[in-house]
């Protein structure tokens, strides 16, 4: 079960104010800062959503790109006997190295 709050392939960071009483959340994964905060959980996701929209819509009238969080390329660095072994089980497994590791991590994200 995943507890990440997603919106159009951005997610939230969340923090609970102990000053304000208040959940405070940024969109993670991009440099630009976004945040929005609220006092539930279902206020949370509408400002949340509400932020992505108006990141989107500033971008639109401005002419500038919006950054995506994340491109879908990973770069690791692993020792070599992880990497043999990784290589291994994809071979075993008929995969790729690629294949064997998205599908593992897809497992481990809980997705």
């Amino acid at each position: 079960m995943s507890s990440a709050l997603t919106y159009k392939g951005y997610a939230a960071r969340v923090e609970f104010s102990a000053e304000d009483e208040c959940l405070v959340g940024h969109i993670a994964g991009i440099q630009d800062t976004v945040g929005f905060h609220a006092e539930s959980v279902p206020e949370l996701k509408h400002a949340f959503e509400e932020a992505v929209e108006d990141y989107l819509d500033s971008c639109k009238k401005t002419g500038k790109t919006p950054q995506k969080p994340y491109s879908g390329k990973l770069m690791l660095r692993l020792k070599p006997e992880l990497h043999a072994a990784i290589a291994t089980a994809a071979e075993l497994s008929g995969k790729s190295i690629n294949q064997w590791a998205a599908e593992a991590l897809y497992r481990e994200a809980d997705l």
